[in-house]
């Protein structure tokens, strides 16, 4: 199987179970603990002790500790845990959106690196480097018996400094040493283009760039397609993990003139927390169809829950995943973080995703090519073992079947939406009728 991975040389893109982060302390601290639990921690320092100085060979101290911290911290929720500096470093890498590295998107095969695409003006694309490529060495090292995650770490590094890569290229009768310059690379969080009348955009992650993105990436459509032409927008977020709570709020509010976006419920009921939109809509009242799947998760939910209890837009496609808490992210100084769930966070109407996912207003399903049917792709907080339980989780769980396929013609809810747009389909859902908006009372 086939894991690709859209690194970029950044660390691990936060997965479907991604967090909604909020960085600072909690709202509310918890009282002193009691003796009971101060007997407990000196059984734990009692076990440490005992298989610091007997088990059979000598463990690695640091790793007991982190493992012991995580697995209280696992018990709570899938999303809790503890990052140790290195950990923390990445994730902050991650969310603000640029980084030193390569500029090449990568998946494993055959135990090799092999590059999906190398990202244009960059580095790597600069070098040589071409989509289809099978790294074997790195700086001399064989890649195989590495884990896609050694060799990202290996090939992230310091700008301005060189790394030399032993390719395999197909057509190439010997391999290929390519050196390469690591270089600031700039992740676009939102991926655009005209499709003839509409204006199609892809929100791949919420980091500290997405809404800037997302304005750029309305101001050139509007250039491109003159008013009186443009039928609407497309906003996908399929297979978008989630990210900054922030930044969901900000692309929530581009397409809003009032009211509520989200709103964030913590551990005392009187700890609400509630964002709301300010007037102006940058798409100018235009139709939009907002795109979902279940790997549609956390701010992506944020994003689709407000625009459709607002009747802003229609959703279209499946069930998304599901993931509707929140993690505060708390610095430990040198000790790296604590990422803990702190809040569950409701959509306009008061409703709670957590556990359910963004119901779609049209159910279009995107059948799987015959190499992945018999694989399980449906995604769901529901399915995570130790979830949160949600107020409105049904049996039916969230989450649904989390593919989009690579070529456009073959994208059956794009087309869906792109038709529902032009007028060459009708659906009762569309356009959504404002005056039925759902708030929350």
């Amino acid at each position: 199987m086939i894991r690709k991975l859209s690194l970029l040389f950044a660390g691990a893109l936060m997965g479907a179970s991604a967090m909604s982060l909020v960085y600072g302390a909690p709202g509310s601290t918890a009282n002193a603990a009691g003796s009971e639990t101060y007997r407990q921690l000196a059984i734990f320092g009692d076990i440490f002790e005992r298989v610091r100085g007997q088990y059979v060979t000598p463990p690695d101290e640091k790793a007991l500790v982190e493992s012991a911290i995580n697995g209280m911290l696992t018990s709570l929720d899938p999303h809790s845990s503890y990052m140790n500096p290195e950990a923390a470093k990445d994730m902050r890498v991650q969310t603000k959106g640029e980084f030193g590295g390569l500029g090449i998107e990568v998946t494993m095969e055959n135990e090799l690196v092999k590059v999906i695409t190398p990202i244009d003006d960059t580095p790597a694309s600069r070098a040589g480097v071409l989509a289809g490529d099978f790294i074997a060495k790195i700086d001399g090292e064989e890649v195989r018996g590495m884990t896609l995650n050694d060799a990202v770490e290996k090939m992230r590094g310091l700008v301005n400094t060189p790394i030399k890569l032993t390719i395999l290229r197909e057509g190439a009768d010997k391999p290929l040493e390519i050196t390469v310059v690591r270089d600031i690379i700039k992740v676009k969080a939102v991926k655009f283009r005209v499709e003839n009348d509409v204006g199609y955009m892809k929100v791949t992650s919420f980091t500290e760039k997405t809404f800037d993105d997302l304005q750029n990436a309305i101001d050139q459509i509007k250039k491109d397609i003159p008013a009186d032409k443009l039928k609407g927008y497309v906003l996908d977020l399929r297979l978008n993990p989630g990210g900054l709570l922030d930044q969901a709020v900000s692309v929530s509010d581009a397409f809003l003139d009032r009211g509520e976006i989200v709103s964030t419920r913590g551990r005392d009921p009187k700890d609400i927390t509630r964002f709301d939109s300010r007037p102006g809509d940058l798409t100018d009242g235009k139709p939009i169809i907002v795109l979902v799947n279940g790997g549609s998760a956390s701010a992506s939910e944020i994003v689709a829950g407000a625009l459709q209890d607002h009747r802003r837009a229609t959703v279209l496609g499946t069930q998304s995943f599901g993931k509707g808490s929140v993690q505060t992210i708390i610095p430990l100084a040198e000790n790296g973080a604590l990422r803990l769930t702190t809040a569950l966070y409701y959509t306009p109407a008061g409703k709670s995703i957590q556990g359910k996912g963004i119901t779609p207003d049209i159910k279009v399903e995107q059948p799987l090519p015959d190499e992945l049917k018999g694989r399980d792709l449906t995604r769901g907080e529901s399915d995570l073992k130790g979830h949160i339980k949600g107020a409105e989780e049904s049996d039916q769980g969230s989450g649904s079947v989390a593919y989009v396929p690579p070529e456009a013609k073959d994208d059956i809810q794009l087309n869906y939406a792109l038709d529902l747009l032009r007028g060459t389909k009708t659906d009762p859902a569309f356009p959504p009728n404002p005056e039925k908006a759902v708030m929350n009372q």
